[in-house]
């Protein structure tokens, strides 16, 4: 068995920085300032022979209100999870009530508990834990997560009642699944999708722009396939982003995307589109994600602004008509399970392979119903098509003068490759490659050499044309 173990404590005292060091990675967002972590956010680390699991959570308090609130009970729910408790102490800023009422539930709940005290760099240790000893969770722990300082140490302690399990005798690797991410603007209803999909109240929910900062990755089953729901920050106008810790958040929510296969952008009914949207969705089909459109807060609308909200989705979002449309409310579940079918058939098309034969068929039907133009007096040729790669698909197509083919005649085709191959949910993209004439010495020149040479014969001839 694996054990979990989780990182609890006060705001601001390094469970974030020991969790990236834990796990050997800059999954959690770290800043010099209180409350950055609010989900729970897990992570797999190895010690020699001895795998673990991390949860991060948010800082506990004591006196949380409103959002903070949400994000305690997301700390408590991490140690009743969890195996082994570690509970991270500043040392630099001394003990504190709220490390009292900390300590105090963790006794309650009888959970093995290590007593960490951090930042003890440049400190004389022994006077650093010495207001420790009074929390009553045995000897105090002094490490430096930021410089790695006998964190190696710690965990060896931790993790000595547990078994070894070598990397060669460890279950294979499992397929994770489709990993859905979930994106949009702040407040439109993202993580409240996510608790929705999932059926459990796994991030923090609260009626404020910005309450997710981190990107939080949730395996789960479902009906016995696997699946990643990937909860990310929402992307404001670049001119409103001023804090850098924001700004992480965003790098994070675009590497987000870039590594997901299916993206669920979410849309808000009531604030219907703006220009942020189709910024966000340019670069999800720039990056070639599959995509699934939700438009969210469905509920409680009059009749008159859901049409208005269809009309305007379907003159803006004209670009993006492959994909799914689902109106829904996530608040009360409305439509949310209709999603799954359109995930799925997204994530199918976007993987699809095609054979080399029934490519070129469907090209050569389609040139014989509508010809490539003329150029230059001579009829552009398309010959053959194969696939040169999935999510997304992409098709080669190779001819003579391909790249004089007008934008015109590549969308005939994206149209009617997306139709025959019945592709749902996915961008195409076509790649269009010339052959060189096998006996055009010329054929492997730069533009600058058949210009040299081009002028270097204008000479001869000239030279010529003087001596007669």
């Amino acid at each position: 068995m694996t054990p979990v173990i989780a990182l609890v404590g006060r705001p601001n005292v390094g469970k974030s920085t020991l969790f990236n060091r834990l796990t050997r990675s800059r999954d959690a967002l770290v800043a010099d300032f209180p409350g950055l972590t609010r989900d729970r956010k897990y992570g797999n680390g190895r010690l020699g022979d001895k795998p673990f699991t991390v949860i991060d959570t948010g800082g506990i308090s004591g006196d949380e209100e409103g959002i903070d609130a949400a994000m305690a009970e997301q700390s408590l729910a991490a140690i009743d999870e969890a195996d082994i408790v570690l509970f991270l102490v500043d040392a630099r800023a001394g003990l504190n009530v709220a490390d009292e009422a900390i300590a105090n539930h963790l006794r309650v709940n009888q959970k093995k508990t290590w007593l960490v005290v951090n930042k003890t760099d440049g400190l004389e240790e022994h006077s650093a834990m010495a207001d420790f000893w009074q929390l009553g969770l045995g000897d105090p722990w002094p490490i430096a997560a930021a410089h790695g300082r006998n964190v190696s140490r710690l965990i060896e302690e931790v993790l000595a009642p547990f078994p070894e399990q070598p990397e060669e005798e460890a279950l294979p690797a499992r397929d994770d699944g489709i990993r859905i991410g979930v994106i949009g603007r702040p407040n439109v209803g993202k993580s409240t999708l996510v608790n929705r999909l999932l059926g459990e109240e796994r991030v923090v929910v609260f009626d404020e722009a910005g309450t997710t900062r981190d990107a939080i990755e949730i395996p789960f089953e479902r009906r016995g396939r696997p699946y990643v729901l990937v909860d990310t920050a929402g992307i404001r106008r670049r001119k409103n982003v001023r804090e850098i810790a924001e700004k992480f958040s965003i790098i994070k929510t675009l590497e987000a995307i870039k590594e997901c296969h299916v993206a669920i952008m979410v849309l808000d009914a009531r604030s219907g589109l703006v220009e942020q949207d189709l910024h966000l969705l340019d670069y999800v089909l720039s990056s070639g994600r599959a995509l699934v459109l939700a438009v969210n807060k469905w509920d409680g609308l009059e009749s008159e602004q859901k049409e208005k909200m269809r009309a305007e989705v379907k003159r803006r979002l004209g670009f993006a008509d492959y994909a799914d449309l689902h109106f829904i409310s996530a608040l009360h579940g409305t439509g949310v399970g209709d999603l799954y079918p359109s995930i799925e058939r997204a994530f199918a098309s976007s993987t699809t392979r095609w054979s080399t034969n029934r490519l070129t068929t469907i090209l050569q039907d389609a040139v014989g119903e509508h010809q490539p133009p003329l150029v230059r007096g001579r009829r552009i040729k398309l010959r053959m098509a194969h696939q040169g790669g999935a999510n997304p698909p992409i098709i080669v197509v190779h001819g003579n003068q391909t790249e004089s083919l007008p934008e015109a005649y590549k969308r005939y085709l994206t149209n009617t490759f997306r139709k025959v191959l019945k592709v749902r949910g996915t961008p195409i993209r076509f790649e269009f490659r010339s052959g060189h004439n096998p006996y055009d010495a010329d054929a492997g020149a730069s533009d600058r050499e058949k210009a040299k040479k081009r002028e270097l014969g204008r000479t001869k001839e000239a030279r010529g044309k003087r001596r007669r």
